[in-house]
Parts: structure tokens; C-alpha cells; sequence
């Protein structure tokens, strides 16, 4: 099993000593003082970086300068400081995004502009230097030899046409280790795109879950050596429909605009994600009340920048629900793990008896039908029992929709509020037009509430 090539990257970066290096050991045998030995240089490294980020954004920032005109960058010593500082809730950006800034407008060299989901609020904007951008590209050149090799042809199903994009800073980095590259975009024909994929004679395909499911589903003859998933959530359902379609190794890729794009990415061993920590501080705390929570327990994930100038994020609040996972990876790497997002704090369908019907959870179910390429799911509130209407996207006749509804009805909780009649089903037929998700992120719509943990 080969270890994370994250491993050696962050080494140098953090400055961790030679000694440490993970080519002088047998994969997985670090005792354990090694391991704790090398978990305090990264934190000693990251709480320096840390004080740094703090006094530069309070210095440069008009929000920091009033948000932490309580915190003072030497008072935080240890990790367990961190918890005084306060967060950074997503609104904050939407409200006003300039005042984040710390350079001057001329040293912007991209503004991503994110739209406000589920709303009709204005949209976030995210700030990068070309400096920014660069640690972006350089996260995107070491993780992408987990999965492709010199020489190896890579199509990316996402947005490339512009300078500073996803899909461009990803090629600029596979050049980096003399891999090549084709940015085809997000696909909106899946005929064409699956012809275009044969046609190069590709080995390796990046994109959205959702998209690449479907392309399997349109085009099964198709061999991959391997396939990255870029979300921050990533069914395992889709995961094993590709290996068994594609014959080809899934790899996953955690991150959003906010982090910078780049987060973690998972190695051979498909035990989690290892993540950014030379660049990013991550936590996990409890939604609610924003406790730190110990390892291996689910909350959501807070991060924040430690390397970024333009639009530096302190404790930002992602939304997205994951955990620690607390034993060494299978690999040998020494870097800190999180399992795979499993929710989101403000997303899902919120039954009037407490239970909370997620995206994730309808995923799972429903991409294990053989015949279907997607489907997107609807919740409404009834005076009496609620709604959950179902839209299936299969290659042909009804069987996928019949299917769904036996995989829903025999769900242990869905199936049990179906028969209680709390809840009614409702399967329909629609287009693959749907299909096209480009980069929002999908969800149940309709009258939903916010997430609760069910029991």
C-alpha cells in the first residue's frame, strides 16, 4: 500500500525533522512517541501560523479588527486556546465580503463569487491572491500523484476556461509532475462528454459525484485506471457503482471555495480523508454549542486559514458534519484523518415528528438502483401527514422509479413513517436534462428546516 505523498509535502512544509521523514520507515510501524512527537510539531507549527493569521487580519482586515477586538495573538499558546476565539458564520461574508480583504484591490488576482443557497439573499464572494492561488496548485500537484502518474492523460469535468479556476489551477499543477491534462468542463451533454472521454484515450477522470455517476450509467464500456470526486460529500453508493462500472480506483477529495478549494483527499488505503493541515487549522466542535468534541464523535468542521493573504477565514463554520477518526490510517501517513461527510447542520427535510430526512441518507438508497442515472428529491409540509416527492432520472422505462420506492418504503426509518402514515411518497419520472448540477450543491427542496440529529 502506498503511503499519502501528502506525508513528505507537509513534513517539509511544517518542518518537521528529517528523522520524521515518512521514507525512513516501514509503512504503519511509527511507534506511538513518534507519532505524539510528531503531532506536537505540527501543532507547535500551526499555532505559530495561527498568531501569525490573527495579528495580520486584525491589522489588515476591517471585520477581524472589530470581531477580535477581544482576542490578542499571543494569549493563544496552546490548541485548547483556540476555543476563545470567536467564529465565522458564513452570513458574516455574505454581509459584508470587502471588509474581510487585507490587500489592496490591484493584488486580488480572482473573486469567486458563491451563490446563497436556498435563498434570494446576495451572494458570498471569496477574495485570492495569486499567491493564494499558488498554495492551491501546489495542495493540487501532491495530492493528484496519489491517483495519476507522469505521462498519464487526466479529463476534468469541471469549470476551466477562466485563469484561477478549478479546472485551470488543476491543470497547471498535473504539469507540475509532467502529467497531462484536458479541461473539458462540467458536462451538460453526457453523450458528448463520454465520446470526448474515449476519444482522448484518458486514464484518469476528475469531477462531481452526481456527474460522473451519470456518465457511467450512459457510458459502462468505458475503462478507467482512476476517477477523483471532488465534493464535500461523496456517497459510497456512487464510489462502488463506479468501481464496478468503470473498473477503475475512486479516490475522494474534500474542499470548498472557502478553504481555498483544496481540504483533504483520501489515499489507497479509502480510509478517510488526510488533510491540509500545513495550510488549514481544522476542527471539529459540537454545532450547537461549539464545544470541541474528542475524537472519533461527529460535529461540524471548522477551519481556519493559516497560510492565505488575500481573504484570510478565522474558525470559519463550514455546515458540513464529519469526525476525527481517531486510529493511524492504514498507510502509514502521520497526518490527522476525517471520515467522510455525512450531513449537513442546515440542510435536510425536517419531519413534524423531529426525524430529518437528508440528502446524503436518499443517496445511499437510491444509487444502488441499477438503471438509474440521478434523481432529485421535494418536501413539503402537509396539515396532516408531510410529502416526500421523488423525481427519478433513468435510461429508459419505469422500473428505476418502482425500485426507488421499494428501496424508500423498505427503509428501516423512511418505510416505518411511510407506514405510520406520517409521511407520503411520491415517485415521479423526469428528464435527463436535470442532470446537470454544475457546482451547486444538491439537496432536498422545498420547505425544509434545519438539520437535527436523529436518533
Amino acid at each position: 500500500m502506498t503511503m499519502t505523498p501528502l506525508d513528505n509535502w507537509i513534513r517539509a512544509k511544517t518542518g518537521i525533522p528529517e528523522t520524521y521523514a515518512p521514507n525512513s520507515h516501514v509503512q504503519g510501524c511509527r511507534s506511538e512517541s513518534e507519532l505524539k512527537q510528531i503531532a506536537r510539531a505540527i501543532e507547535e507549527y500551526q499555532l505559530e501560523k495561527l498568531r501569525e493569521t490573527l495579528g495580520y487580519a486584525k491589522t489588515r482586515s476591517r471585520f477581524y479588527r472589530g470581531h477580535l477586538s477581544g482576542t490578542e495573538p499571543e494569549n493563544i499558546k496552546t490548541i485548547e486556546d483556540v476555543r476563545r476565539i470567536p467564529f465565522t458564520a458564513a452570513d458574516m461574508i455574505t454581509k459584508t465580503p470587502l471588509d474581510f480583504v487585507c490587500v489592496r484591490p490591484g493584488d486580488i488576482g480572482r473573486i469567486v463569487t458563491i451563490p446563497t443557497s436556498g435563498t434570494t439573499g446576495p451572494p458570498k464572494r471569496v477574495y485570492f491572491t495569486n499567491d493564494d492561488q499558488e498554495l492551491t496548485r501546489d495542495f493540487f500537484h501532491h495530492g493528484m500523484t496519489t491517483l495519476a502518474d507522469e505521462n498519464d492523460l487526466v479529463i476534468i469535468f469541471l469549470p476551466g476556461k477562466t485563469t484561477g479556476s478549478i479546472g485551470d489551477l488543476l491543470l497547471r499543477a498535473l504539469e507540475r509532475f509532467n502529467c497531462r491534462g484536458i479541461v473539458y468542463g462540467p458536462i451538460d451533454d453526457y453523450q458528448l462528454a463520454g465520446q470526448a472521454l474515449s476519444a482522448s484515450g484518458a486514464v484518469c477522470a476528475v469531477g462531481l459525484p452526481s456527474q460522473l455517476f451519470a456518465l457511467s450509467r450512459f457510458h459502462p464500456e468505458l475503462n478507467l485506471k482512476s476517477v477523483l470526486l471532488c465534493s464535500d460529500y461523496v456517497s459510497a453508493a456512487i464510489t462502488h457503482a463506479l468501481e464496478s462500472t468503470w473498473g477503475c480506483e475512486v479516490f475522494s477529495h474534500y474542499g470548498m471555495i472557502e478553504s481555498g478549494l483544496g481540504g483533504g483527499v483520501d489515499c489507497s488505503a479509502h480510509a478517510g480523508y488526510h488533510m491540509r493541515e500545513a495550510d488549514l487549522l481544522f476542527e471539529i466542535v459540537d454545532p450547537v454549542s461549539g464545544d470541541s468534541v474528542p475524537d472519533g464523535k461527529s460535529g461540524e468542521i471548522v477551519f481556519t486559514t493559516l497560510t492565505r493573504r488575500g481573504m484570510p477565514l478565522i474558525r470559519y463554520k463550514t455546515g458540513d458534519i464529519s469526525r476525527v477518526l481517531p486510529d493511524p490510517c492504514p498507510c502509514g501517513s502521520f497526518l490527522r484523518r476525517f471520515g467522510p461527510v455525512s450531513g449537513r447542520t442546515t440542510a435536510g427535510a425536517l419531519m413534524r415528528n423531529g426525524y430529518n430526512i437528508t440528502m446524503p441518507a436518499l443517496d445511499e438508497l437510491l444509487f444502488t438502483v441499477p438503471s438509474l442515472i440521478g434523481f432529485s428529491a421535494e418536501f413539503t409540509r402537509g396539515t396532516g401527514a408531510d410529502t416526500l416527492t421523488i423525481t427519478v432520472f433513468a435510461a429508459g422505462g419505469t422500473q428505476a422509479a418502482r425500485d426507488a420506492g421499494r428501496r424508500i418504503i423498505d427503509d428501516a426509518h423512511l418505510g416505518e413513517h411511510i407506514n405510520d402514515g406520517l409521511l407520503k411518497l411520491e415517485i415521479r419520472q423526469g428528464g435527463v436534462g436535470a442532470l446537470t448540477y454544475g457546482n451547486t450543491k444538491r439537496g432536498i427542496t422545498g420547505n425544509t428546516g434545519p438539520a437535527v440529529k436523529n436518533a
